[in-house]
């Protein structure tokens, strides 16, 4: 099944909250939904709804060879999590170094999970170039990009229009051209940020899915530990239509159904 990365070009934007919100609602399709925390923030286990006294996790002892399935934690949410764990920068560093010297560190194991029915992958990304994208490129499916509605996203847009923003290899290549785009935070009476959509617009064409708009509802979930799953809000609007816009283009099909789409199926992995 679909191994899908929600990533960024810089932190701030939002990536956790949405990477939390699709993989939640696709759970509630009736899909097994696993999601990884790549990110040292640690921050996605918050987001579905576990205590910050949390602190276990696969990505911080990576060299350890960790059971994954062990170490998976159910959320309120019906998502499987296997958070990043409790580290410290050298830590989370040494982690990096060891995935650069051997990528099937973290590969192989997603490979694993990934091949089991039914079972969705998301990938809550670092953001920018890192080596723990950089080693499940060739299993990425589809890459969800967020960006903001603000100047920086507006200089990135042309390398994702011409699939260069996730590097100059084949792989990332083919990977980048499979990227799709939200745009978070979207304020409608900002000046700027109706020149930034219209600008991504014509840039993207369909590659666009959309905008969220900019909404204190969703500070006040995460708060509360909850997602705005069944509200009723403008954000949860959004992100609603962004989360089954992300359905169709992942091909997924109803949970017991043979099919969907899969980069394991696609080169033969």
């Amino acid at each position: 099944m679909p191994v899908i990365a929600i990533t960024s070009p810089k932190g701030g934007v939002g990536k956790t909250t949405l990477a939390a919100h699709l993989a939640a609602h696709i759970a509630a399709q009736g899909w097994k939904v696993v999601a990884l925390d790549l990110d040292p923030q640690n921050a996605l286990r918050l987001h579905l709804g576990l205590s910050i006294r949390e602190e276990s996790g696969v990505m911080a002892q990576l060299s350890e060879s960790t059971d994954w399935q062990a170490a998976m934690l159910d959320t309120p949410f019906g998502v499987q999590l296997l958070p990043f764990g409790n580290a410290d920068p050298v830590d989370a560093l040494d982690g990096y170094a060891a995935i650069m010297e051997d990528p099937g560190l973290l590969a192989h194991p997603l490979r694993e999970i990934a091949q089991r029915p039914d079972t969705v992958v998301l990938l809550d990304t670092p953001p920018g170039p890192n080596p723990a994208t950089a080693a499940l490129l060739p299993l990425i499916d589809l890459t969800v990009l967020v960006l903001l509605t603000d100047g920086g996203s507006a200089a990135m847009i042309p390398r994702i229009a011409d699939h260069s923003f996730m590097g100059r290899s084949a792989t990332a290549r083919r990977a980048a051209e499979r990227a799709v785009v939200v745009l978070n935070q979207y304020d409608p009476e900002a000046p700027l940020a109706e020149a930034v959509l219209q600008m991504a617009e014509r840039s993207l064409g369909g590659r666009l899915f959309g905008t969220i708009r900019r909404d204190e509802a969703v500070a006040e979930a995460l708060a509360d530990k909850q997602l705005l799953l069944d509200d009723d809000t403008p954000a949860a609007q959004d992100i609603h239509a962004f989360a089954e816009a992300v359905i169709r283009e992942a091909r997924l099909r109803k949970p017991g159904r043979r099919g969907g789409f899969s980069a394991l199926a696609e080169w033969g992995g």
